[in-house]
């Protein structure tokens, strides 16, 4: 997904920006780098993180940036960044979360007017050199940035820093966060709000969708004001969030909490002996699970970590396979003979829940319940680089989808008696997936309950990856 953090203080900030950057480890895994200005020029440091961490890459290079009162940081998905260029706008640093779905017809279209790139990313155009070049078109920033979000079909969140102030931009819907802290020092801006607390920042507000703020040591400018609309990645709530962050003031561990309690009143009548969460993303929704249910909360899989890196840092899938299982290690003393609610984030490929069910099955588990958080992931995102996925058919639902309906070609029309819980053919589907994955019994939270568990109304939250009902335009 990809996640930034920008500081302006009064005070060398060049700490700040580094923890602040590392608070978001959890948002991405090829790339990160960061930018400062120190009063006379322009630092910039990028490493691939696909052999290590955020901090084990910069930490000795942090005396090279000294003194700088202005910064920026991006932990990347996808390219490297931050970019630092020069235009008729003067010199600036970019980096962005973003998905831009028209990229090659925008690049084809820069190159006609006899643009040039000089940034690559795997062979392709780097998304933030792309969108630094939109950005210069215009007299502006405020004109530039309003520019590119014009351009751009998919999703984009900016931050720009000249050699006065740093420049925030959240995407045209706010489908990514983008929230402002302050401290008697300055200013910082980032991705994630639990990256402020233990630096010493307290929350302000957060940037609304196509707001535009100036931001300085001094304070904050509204350039553009915010959208109407707003759907902002419900998925922060269900996976991608860290815990203890806020996203439109709304607290993530809590939204867990509420969704696997509303799992647990539709379980009236399940006989379990306790409770338990798929590290570490489903623990927070099996502790609402269990506190609502009246069983034990346990933990009958335990996350091995000091060796094992994230098990989607690897960019081969069959890699990324063999870390998960290596890293879940079940524990048969609470397992055997038990009726167990195991609860997990969401059903993406398949590969590793089938491969825990076995593991639990072996370890002499008696019933195996398995409830997702989420409904089932129909339609591939289209606005944040989720995942490297090259087919739909990479969704688990959408190959049971295919094979009930035998053939590839799935009409919208067809694909929607899916997504409607109570149709036959959406029940056919989930027991096909049971059965498939040797449970004892499989339930989805229904997309109403996610809603009301995160308390935002639906029309302010993506929905796509579940009933393809979000804005395009």
């Amino acid at each position: 997904m990809s996640g930034f953090f920008g500081c302006v203080s009064r005070h060398e900030c060049v700490g700040d920006v580094f923890y602040g950057t590392d608070y978001h480890s959890h948002l991405g895994t090829r790339r990160a780098g960061m930018a400062f200005y120190n009063g006379e020029k322009f630092v910039r440091s990028i490493h691939s993180l696909e052999n290590g961490y955020f901090r084990n890459k910069f930490e000795e290079e942090l005396p090279k940036f000294a003194n700088s009162n202005m910064g920026i940081g991006v932990i990347s998905d996808s390219e490297s960044q931050p970019i630092t260029i020069t235009s008729h706008l003067g010199r600036f640093s970019v980096a962005t979360v973003a998905r831009i779905d028209n990229i090659k017809e925008l690049t084809q279209e820069l190159l006609d007017n006899k643009n040039h790139f000089s940034e690559l990313s795997d062979s392709d155009i780097n998304a933030s050199e792309l969108v630094a070049i939109l950005v210069g078109k215009a007299e502006t920033f405020k004109e530039g940035i309003e520019y590119a979000q014009s351009k751009i079909k998919g999703s984009c969140s900016m931050l720009i820093m000249t050699d006065t102030v740093i420049y925030a931009a959240r995407d045209r819907f706010g489908r990514t966060p983008i929230i402002i802290g302050k401290n008697d020092k300055g200013y910082v801006c980032a991705s994630e709000s639990s990256s402020f607390t233990n630096l010493g920042y307290e929350y302000v507000r957060d940037i609304g969708p196509g707001e535009v703020v100036q931001i300085s040591a001094d304070g904050i400018r509204q350039v553009t004001p915010p959208g109407e609309r707003m759907q902002i990645c419900s998925f922060l709530w269900v996976y991608y969030g860290y815990p203890s962050a806020f996203y439109e003031g709304i607290n993530v561990e809590n939204a867990r909490y509420r969704s696997g309690a509303a799992m647990a009143k539709r379980d009236t009548d399940l006989q379990l002996d306790c409770a338990a969460g798929i590290p570490d993303s489903g623990i927070a929704h099996a502790i609402g699970y269990a506190n609502q249910k009246g069983v034990e909360y346990s933990r009958p899989f335990v996350k091995y970590t000091p060796t094992w890196p994230r098990s989607f840092m690897p960019q081969n899938q069959k890699m990324r396979d063999l870390v998960a299982k290596m890293k879940l290690i079940p524990n048969k003393e609470l397992t055997k003979d038990k009726r167990i609610a195991f609860l997990d984030d969401s059903i993406v490929r398949g590969t590793q829940l089938k491969d825990n069910v076995v593991k639990l099955i072996d370890a002499g588990v008696k019933e195996v319940h398995m409830r997702i958080a989420c409904p089932p992931l129909i339609y591939p995102c289209k606005f944040l680089n989720f995942s490297t996925s090259r087919s739909n058919f990479d969704l688990y639902t959408r190959r049971v989808i295919r094979d009930m309906e035998g053939t590839s070609e799935l009409s919208e029309e067809i694909l929607q008696e899916y997504v409607d819980c109570n149709s036959a053919k959406h029940k056919e589907m989930v027991n096909i997936m049971c059965k498939n994955m040797q449970l004892t019994s499989l339930k989805f939270q229904r997309l109403e309950d996610l809603v009301a568990a995160i308390g935002l109304p639906k029309c302010k939250l993506c929905t796509h990856c579940w009933d393809n009902s979000s804005y395009t335009e």
